[in-house]
């Protein structure tokens, strides 16, 4: 009863500061004519979760793959991808997708500084404007920032060191100017990325009794990258052009040595240089037509995008090749999308569009082309939106076509001619302000990315160990439930269902000594998720109910900046037919504490249980499990941030997965326990009347939560 009444006095006095805090910036508009409001850490909208990155010392001190492992329900697994609260993640960046998955994502995220990231984005339930093919989920990366009306300029710095049998140094620069005039507004992002890393791995072999080293490995890497993000704006009366390039440029080698034994009992040494080149470009165009009426919206938006990869393994012992393998991805996307306000029940508004788009893939060995894949979907969408008391209801559908043919150097693939329709529907139900249930439906699509299609090894090879794509994939089919109670953003319980028709899963298998890790279609596989979060205020126990809720009431508080745990799990079942199914739990709690002179302190401990099945892979022992402490302050009148973070201090994150129904153990520790600092510096100008301008950096269409999607 006492847990139960702490718990229920925690919710209340979370509501009640925020709440007080609304009518606090309301009063100082009125009084001010201006209004100075704190981002929110996270937020709980109808269809998606927001992070904010840009001012969170704990996420942006490293990778944005590692700030991405740090949010709570978010897996990001080398041998399962990425999840979120038991759904698929199909990852965009600037509302665009990125079209790879797996281990070419991760690199491309782990190269990628988390501090040129504003927020993530994760639309747990994408609407008819998204394309279908989103599946169960969308992450969408906004590295978009803000534009003045005068030239700004923002310099950051992040050095992290890791100390295991050496030092080892990971470093990103990064500079942003933006500035507008009476003719248009610009704004430029470059910056660059250095980064050594280690990995230790094993792969054994475990029957009758018997242990078997089938790989040892130590690998070394040096990560080494390049990006500019470019923009221009044009404003033509009411109407807005965009223009934006960027350019992504990665140059990464890693120094494997290995050792194990084969199937003939001898044992095997190899020691291997990989080197990866990948050019990654994306150019887009935007015209925004905007009405007397600003709820009407009609966008236009065309988007070419073109992705390089050149792969080489080479043997110190023999000086030879061991794989030279290459691929390019060039992507067209043309798409455009309505809106407007109608007259349905209290209020409603009307949206839809249409979007085709053109995917060439080519890869080749050795120089020798081995798969030709061609991809073009066209697609058109209708949702209405409307309210009727205290009730929010969207219903929409979206009919796409899909023609996918190629073929690789032995036989053509199997062709994927086909049109569905994909409806969704929601009802909301809002007791009161900022405090709701919902109920959701969506009907969603997954193509195999052209990573998985692949059929070249990009990864890495010795005489125990292989990889290669399938490019006999087939689409996968969802059906996603999603039911949810949330209050103020940041408190919410909820239960979701996705049932995935032919999925895709990563499968490793073996003959003999010798393993292979390769993609699969599953006929069906079902995830139940149930998750909640909660905010227990600190002051609770110090000042106890009544003089917390006293100081709460009377506006004396700002919930971004008060003392608080804030506490999530997470239950994943996934079902898999002839398979016994074991779930596993996702606990990740983090603590801010404000010291003396507005240091914040941020503390943050993820832990996944064992024994629970992660698609095909049984954890032996818990993964994700890492306590990381950061501590930031502001200087010289906010211009300039310091933070000191320390990462993984227990040295506890590893894996050490079974691969379902066979003798194989596999076990991987990468250097994560790492120190570093980072400085943020915005050079300050005198201009105090200067206000901000829109997003600049692909500002796609805004809904009525003001964030920005792309579809």
């Amino acid at each position: 009863m006492n847990k139960t009444k702490l718990l229920v006095s925690a919710f209340s006095l979370f509501v009640a500061s925020i709440s007080a805090q609304e009518n606090k910036e309301k009063t100082k508009e009125l009084n001010e004519v201006s209004i100075v409001k704190e981002k929110k850490a996270v937020e709980q909208k109808a269809d998606r979760t927001i992070f904010e990155f840009a001012s969170q010392a704990h996420l942006n001190s490293g990778s944005v793959l590692e700030g991405m492992k740090k949010l709570p329900g978010l897996v990001a697994s080398d041998v399962a991808g990425m999840m979120y609260q038991g759904k698929q993640l199909d990852v965009f960046m600037d509302g665009r997708p990125m079209n790879i998955t797996t281990n070419e994502l991760n690199a491309f995220l782990e190269g990628m500084p988390a501090n040129s990231v504003e927020r993530i984005e994760i639309v747990t339930n994408p609407g008819a404007e998204f394309p279908a093919t989103s599946g169960g989920a969308i992450l969408n990366i906004i590295t978009n920032k803000k534009a003045k009306n005068y030239l700004s300029a923002t310099y950051t710095n992040s050095t992290n060191i890791t100390a295991y049998d050496h030092t080892r140094w990971r470093t990103n620069n990064s500079v942003m100017l933006s500035a507008k005039n009476k003719l248009f507004g610009w704004q430029l992002n470059v910056g660059q990325n250095y980064g050594e890393r280690a990995m230790w791995s094993d792969v054994l072999k475990q029957e009758s009794g018997t242990t078997t080293i089938l790989s040892d490995n130590k690998t070394e890497r040096i990560n080494r990258g390049l990006y500019g993000k470019t923009a221009l704006t044009f404003d033509l009366g009411k109407d807005r052009l965009l223009l934006n390039y960027d350019v992504f440029y990665n140059r990464n080698n890693s120094f494997a040595d290995a050792m194990g034994t084969r199937s003939d009992n001898t044992v095997f040494e190899t020691s291997d240089k990989g080197s990866t080149l990948n050019l990654r470009q994306d150019a887009v165009v935007t015209y925004q037509k905007r009405f007397e009426n600003k709820a009407r919206k009609l966008d236009f938006r065309f988007n070419y995008g073109q992705n390089d990869v050149d792969f080489n393994l080479k043997s110190y012992l023999t000086d030879l090749n061991v794989l030279d393998n290459a691929s390019v991805q060039n992507f067209f996307n043309f798409k455009t999308d309505y809106s407007q306000p109608i007259k349905l029940l209290n209020e409603g508004k009307i949206s839809f569009g249409g979007l085709y788009e053109k995917l060439f893939f080519e890869a080749s060995n050795r120089g020798v082309q081995n798969l030709d894949y061609e991809r073009s979907t066209a697609s058109a969408y209708l949702e209405l939106q409307t309210k009727w008391k205290k009730f929010d209801f969207t219903v929409g559908g979206r009919g796409e076509n899909y023609d996918i043919t190629g073929k690789t150097d032995t036989k053509a693939l199997f062709p994927f001619k086909q049109t569905r329709f994909f409806p969704n529907a929601s009802v909301q139900y809002n007791f009161m302000k900022q405090v709701y249930f919902s109920v959701n439906y969506n009907k969603k699509i997954t193509l195999p990315s052209t990573t998985a299609l692949n059929p070249n090894n990009t990864n890495y090879q010795n005489p125990n160990v292989g990889f290669e794509g399938n490019p006999q994939l087939q689409p996968t089919i969802f059906d996603n439930y999603e039911v949810k109670l949330s209050a103020f953003d940041y408190v919410f319980i909820g239960y979701n269902r996705s049932i995935g028709h032919n999925q895709v899963v990563q499968r490793i298998t073996n003959t003999g000594n010798q393993t292979l890790n390769t993609n699969i279609n599953v006929p069906e596989l079902v995830v139940h998720n149930f998750n909640f979060g909660v905010p227990i205020p600190y002051m609770l126990f110090a000042k106890g109910i009544s003089e917390t809720t006293k100081m709460m009431s009377q506006g004396g508080v700002n919930p971004d900046k008060i003392n608080f745990m804030y506490v999530y799990a997470g239950r994943q079942l996934h079902e898999i037919p002839g398979m016994d199914s074991k779930p596993f739990w996702i606990i990740n709690l983090m603590s801010q504490i404000v010291l003396p002179t507005n240091i914040k302190w941020v503390t943050n401990f993820s832990y996944i249980t064992s024994k629970g099945n992660y698609y095909y892979f049984v954890a032996q022992k818990p993964f994700n499990n890492s306590l990381d402490m950061s501590f930031s302050k502001k200087f010289l009148s906010d211009q300039l941030t310091v933070s000191v973070n320390f990462d993984d201090i227990l040295n506890s994150n590893r894996s050490v997965f079974q691969s379902y129904n066979t003798p194989l153990y596999l076990s991987n520790k990468n250097d994560t326990r790492r120190f570093g600092f980072t400085l943020n510096y915005k050079i300050p100008t005198k201009n105090k009347l200067a206000k901000e301008d829109p997003n600049l950096l692909n500002k796609e269409k805004k809904e009525d939560n003001g964030t920005v999607i792309g579809n």
